[in-house]
């Protein structure tokens, strides 16, 4: 077995040639795929949000499973969760069980979502949120959330790229000038942008396919190869268990192989408030309006399980990178690219770093054109050029995808990695707080509109103060995403917390204001919008618009 030493020593000499020409033989693949994908499915009449942004609304099930998948588990699942296991044990697995708890909440929401919007013609869930409750500043809330919690997830695809040529040995070495060192990531970012912009919500969707096909043939071949190289799953168990409980700088153990008594509530409020914030991302709301039918939509939260299948697995190889003694130089989110530079020939190394690249470009691109599709709906027609035909929303999309993409560029090229990391967990907390007027609208219309900004505020407000507050070994603030329960006195996931105290608040006021008979806002849809099922996506906004207090959704 090579060592990491030996292997770290190599890296010094010079570039993984061998690896390094097959990632790259993948890239270039992908790449062509990204341009070809603009002609795939192409209508006659293109130049619109529908047709860039949401891919036509034409996909059927297994490119949404595909495109959804690839959106859901990206580059940095694919280095943070074991890079989790590595660092602290057990705890990092809270992964899996909200991947699993996830989709029996979909099922419940998404049809309902996905039909109203393609009877109406939204593109986003603010344009769900400004019909429902007939708010632009709740609408314009949902927006900017969203934004603010894409930016940073986008750069950290960027990071996924990065410790993948780091481990490769390109760009240099550490005492490269920044040009030089950053090199490989700008021309990466050069394509991701261009075919982004040419081809939209299409290219994502045809690289998925790619994408996956080699994740699930990386960790098929690593949860076999690897064991068998280290000594069987009893070596890196009990090899995992004794390191994790060597006592570290703090005075406490390094982590856990199974989580005690203490970290139960923790563990347990990280993984539902992870699961009840998963599918307020924009990004993944745009892969579900993607596709073609409801039914579409039904059958994929059935078999998305599947993926939760392969995350449970990736993760083990936290343990195996553990066993293996990984030297991942300070930073545990080379963890995994190192484990795979160590244990695998370079040829497979190099399928295996192409398996990382292309999960980073694929979920980047999604998360670009959501947050774009967001800009142009939300801020750009409601409040700057309210009379904006289709082609001019066309051209604005295209060109905040690529303003996104540079300013999560800037963000790794400028930050810390460790800041990085610590927004996309302040973004999950955000995000979070749009479910009350997303997921609460699609069910009734008691909420007030104006309860709902007041709760996503507050728990926007306590949620930031309480992430600001936590601290790390390595950091005063933004130390971490978990705190004191406030009444409960036990640790758990503040963006849980956040949305409680957002749900009693929207609760109460609404309450209040309905009392004082505050102004409710026009709700445009109809209870029969939530069920439709619109096979011809041209069939839009067919339906009358309710009247204002509307009992629509039951």
């Amino acid at each position: 077995m090579t060592t990491p030493v030996t292997t770290l020593a190599a890296a010094s000499r010079g570039v993984n040639g061998v690896a390094l020409a097959v990632f790259v033989f993948f890239f270039l693949a992908v790449t062509v795929m990204g341009f070809l994908a603009a002609r795939w499915r192409r209508a006659e009449q293109s130049a619109s949000l529908d047709e860039w942004g949401l891919g036509g609304r034409s996909f059927g099930t297994w490119i949404t499973w595909f495109l959804l998948g690839g959106d859901l588990y990206t580059a940095y699942t694919f280095v943070a969760v074991p890079a989790a296991i590595y660092t602290a044990g057990a705890s990092g697995f809270f992964a899996v069980p909200y991947t699993i708890l996830v989709y029996p909440l979909i099922f419940t929401f998404l049809p309902r979502l996905w039909s109203v919007s393609h009877r109406h013609g939204y593109v986003t869930t603010s344009d769900f949120v400004r019909g429902r409750f007939g708010s632009k500043g709740l609408s314009l809330a949902v927006a900017l959330t969203g934004l603010l919690a894409t930016m940073p997830y986008i750069a950290l695809q960027l990071v996924g790229i990065q410790a993948v040529l780091d481990v490769m040995g390109v760009g240099g070495g550490e005492h490269a000038n920044w040009f030089v060192k950053d090199l490989p990531l700008l021309i990466a970012f050069a394509v991701l942008a261009a075919y982004t912009y040419s081809s939209g919500l299409r290219a994502p969707a045809l690289i998925a396919f790619v994408k996956d096909g080699l994740i699930y043939l990386v960790i098929v071949v690593a949860i076999i190869y690897i064991p068998i190289k280290l000594g069987g799953f009893g070596e890196i168990f009990h090899s995992a268990k004794e390191t994790l409980a060597v006592h570290g700088p703090t005075g406490k153990p390094r982590g856990e192989l199974a989580s005690g008594p203490n970290a139960q509530w923790a563990y347990a409020t990280l993984a539902l408030g992870s699961a009840l914030a998963l599918f307020m991302y924009p990004h993944s709301i745009t892969a579900t309006l993607s596709s073609r039918s409801r039914n579409v939509i039904r059958r994929n939260t059935t078999i998305l399980p599947l993926y939760s299948l392969m995350l449970g697995l990736l993760a083990l190889l936290g343990f195996m990178a553990i066993k293996a003694g990984t030297d991942t130089r300070g930073n545990a989110q080379l963890a995994i690219p190192q484990l795979f530079a160590d244990m695998f020939p370079s040829w497979f190394a190099g399928v295996a770093f192409a398996a990382i690249g292309i999960g980073a470009l694929v979920p980047a691109a999604i998360m670009s054109i959501a947050a774009a599709n967001l800009f142009t709906r939300n801020v750009y027609k409601d409040f700057l050029k309210p009379t904006a035909t289709p082609e001019q929303e066309h051209k604005v999309a295209k060109l905040v995808s690529l303003l996104v993409k540079v300013g999560a560029l800037a963000f790794v090229l400028t930050m810390d990695k460790t800041v990085a990391i610590n927004f996309q967990l302040l973004g999950g907390i955000w995000i979070l707080q749009t479910m009350p007027a997303l997921v609460g609208g699609l069910f009734t219309r008691w909420f007030h509109r104006w309860a709902l900004l007041a709760g996503w505020a507050i728990g926007m407000v306590y949620g930031t103060l309480a992430a600001y507050g936590v601290a790390s070994p390595t950091q005063k603030h933004f130390g971490g995403s978990s705190a004191e329960i406030p009444g409960i006195g036990e640790i758990g996931y503040i963006g849980l917390t956040a949305f409680v105290l957002n749900v009693v608040v929207t609760v109460v006021l609404t309450v209040v204001l309905k009392a004082l008979k505050a102004p409710e806002g026009t709700d445009e849809t109809v209870p029969a919008d939530y069920t439709a099922d619109l096979g011809d996506k041209g069939v839009t906004a067919d339906l009358p618009p309710a009247t204002a207090g509307s009992p629509a959704g039951h």
